[in-house]
């Protein structure tokens, strides 16, 4: 069963990169809709709001695997362009976990107690100062445990992206078990990458742990799991 082993890393591993590519390229994409989106979503103009709305609904409301497909053959023949694979795919997982993101920063905003924004204006903070210095940074606390199982999804959601020929993990997965290797061969190949993506993730899960810690100290307060 392990004859191949070093042969089945091998080309697996080269489905590492694209994999990370597409996950940082998704991520930000994702982080930067879900800030601008999620704030959007807290305006007091009823036009932004529906904006928002449509953009949040039409994005969690469709398949993900539909979206991509639409991305990837339909719009380049409607807009007469070319668009490389990849960039289909950090497109989708942007779009799409954005609008799921932007749900987590509009409702961690609105969970800071209004106690807090009074207290600003009534020391004439401006809108501006009062969301960068007294909501944002509470807000921020409250979000990262949901931005960290966001982006863990996303990585899991790169495995479509194999369908438009995206050589990432799943892609050289598929690649080797379709090739001439016995069946008794299949536990192991998958095995190898399940393990790779829970590498993925549990370094996703650990930079995002620092990252609340970080958030944490800096409104003075003990961090989550310390003694």
């Amino acid at each position: 069963m392990f004859a191949n082993f070093g042969h089945f890393v091998s080309v697996l591993a080269a489905g590492l990169p694209p994999t990370v590519e597409l996950t940082i390229g998704g991520i930000v994409l994702a982080t930067v809709l879900s800030f601008v989106v999620g704030l959007a979503g807290t305006n007091r103009s009823l036009i932004v709001r529906i904006i928002v709305r449509v953009y949040v609904e039409g994005w969690r409301g469709t398949s993900e695997l539909v979206q991509l497909f639409w991305i990837y053959f339909v719009v380049p023949v409607l807009l007469g362009l070319q668009i490389m694979p990849l960039w289909a795919g950090v497109l989708v997982l942007g779009l799409n976990h954005g609008a799921y993101g932007a749900e987590i920063v509009r409702g961690a905003v609105r969970s800071v107690p209004p106690e807090q924004v009074e207290g600003a204006i009534a020391l004439n903070f401006t809108p501006r100062q009062r969301m960068l210095r007294v909501v944002l940074p509470q807000a921020i606390v409250e979000m990262l445990p949901s931005l960290c199982t966001l982006y863990i999804q996303l990585l899991k959601a790169t495995a479509i992206v194999s369908l438009i020929t995206v050589p990432e993990l799943t892609y050289q997965a598929k690649s080797i078990l379709i090739a001439t290797f016995p069946v008794a061969q299949t536990p192991l190949i998958l095995l190898i990458v399940l393990v790779m993506y829970l590498i993925l993730a549990v370094l996703i899960t650990t930079g995002m742990r620092w990252a609340e810690r970080v958030a944490a100290r800096r409104l003075g307060r003990r961090p989550v799991g310390s003694s």
